[in-house]
């Protein structure tokens, strides 16, 4: 009976990563909503383009730049994550680049992608430098460079690990051949 209640329980917890997709659904609804609030960025954009100066017109770029910065990682997420925890694509040839995007590299890609939208943020308040209090740049800066740290450290782990995990397959020892004793 115990081998049963543990084949039961094994079953119940490998089925159980199917409620993911529930997350993974949700998560491409929101970016629906998100494309719809893209082209009304991008609307106010282009209707106001010529009475805007150049500083605004990099401000209002920038801000589009943002959007489909989170957009990617949004789906980023969405894809390696189902390819990972749920169930293989069927549709290989069309999605050969999935194979490449493991758990490990999720995460330096989604660090990556907060630093990026991080220093767009920044460079739009350092674009209106003069609306900021100095005390509200130094904690602004102070924030990115947490995101950098942060990134950087992943990145490192992540190498630390790749290596480790190279070398545990390398460097398992073999048993040297023995000379043969002459008769």
């Amino acid at each position: 009976m115990p081998k049963r209640l543990e084949i039961l329980i094994e079953t119940v917890i490998l089925a159980s990563r199917w409620l993911l997709v529930i997350f993974y659904l949700g998560l491409a609804l929101a970016l629906g909503v998100y494309a719809v609030s893209f082209g009304a960025k991008l609307w106010e954009f282009v209707s106001k383009v010529f009475a805007l100066d150049e500083a605004e017109s990099i401000l209002k770029m920038l801000g589009l730049i943002d959007a489909a910065l989170v957009a990617s990682l949004v789906v980023m997420v969405i894809i390696s994550g189902y390819e990972n925890f749920v169930s293989r694509f069927d549709n290989e040839d069309t999605v050969h680049w999935l194979g490449e995007i493991d758990a490990g590299s999720l995460k330096i890609k989604v660090a990556s992608t907060i630093v990026a939208i991080s220093s767009i943020h920044l460079l739009q308040i350092f674009l209106n430098v003069n609306t900021y209090s100095s005390e509200h740049l130094m904690w602004y800066t102070l924030i990115h460079l947490a995101f950098v740290v942060s990134a950087l450290f992943l990145a490192f782990i992540d190498r630390v690990s790749a290596l480790t995990k190279n070398l545990g397959k390398v460097g398992k020892p073999t048993t040297p051949n023995k000379p043969q004793e002459q008769a």
